[in-house]
């Protein structure tokens, strides 16, 4: 009996271990959603819903009446509107570390941003890539709309 508990407790250590190491690659949750919203991962493209975990690769599409509202661990929300790819390069919160860096690609639609820990603690490690330009974050919000 002794064998057995010690078994199932080696077992849910590795299953506690298991579930931590891959919680650290979620970086955010989608907190809002309308109408058709999607997450391209690297398995191909899953319809999103309320809290889906958002990861570093990911690309959150809208339809042409949707939108999604995404926060990010260090409190980064980023939301798009309707018609928008926005592709989610880098990130890196590790305050302690001073690992900071947030590096989004906002390919086309809208896009509001709203500063979390990383651009008050680093503003040079945040930068939203456009096609024809790259924004470097240095106040608190801004908006920007890719034109078609």
């Amino acid at each position: 009996m002794k064998h057995l508990f010690a078994c199932w407790g080696m077992g849910l250590a590795l299953c506690i271990s298991s579930t931590a190491s891959a919680d650290e690659t979620v970086i955010g949750y989608i907190k809002t959603i309308t109408d058709q919203t999607t997450i391209d991962e690297s398995a191909g493209p899953i319809k999103a819903s309320l809290g889906s975990p958002v990861h570093v690769g990911n690309v959150i599409k809208t339809d042409q009446n949707g939108a999604a509202g995404l926060t990010l661990k260090d409190n980064t929300i980023l939301s798009i509107g309707p018609n928008t790819e926005l592709k989610i390069e880098a990130y890196q919160f590790e305050p302690q570390q001073d690992k900071l860096q947030l590096n989004a690609s906002l390919l086309k639609g809208t896009l509001h941003y709203i500063s979390g820990v990383i651009a008050k603690l680093k503003p040079e490690a945040v930068t939203v890539k456009t096609p024809t330009g790259v924004i470097a974050v240095r106040g608190t919000r801004f908006l920007v709309k890719i034109e078609e």
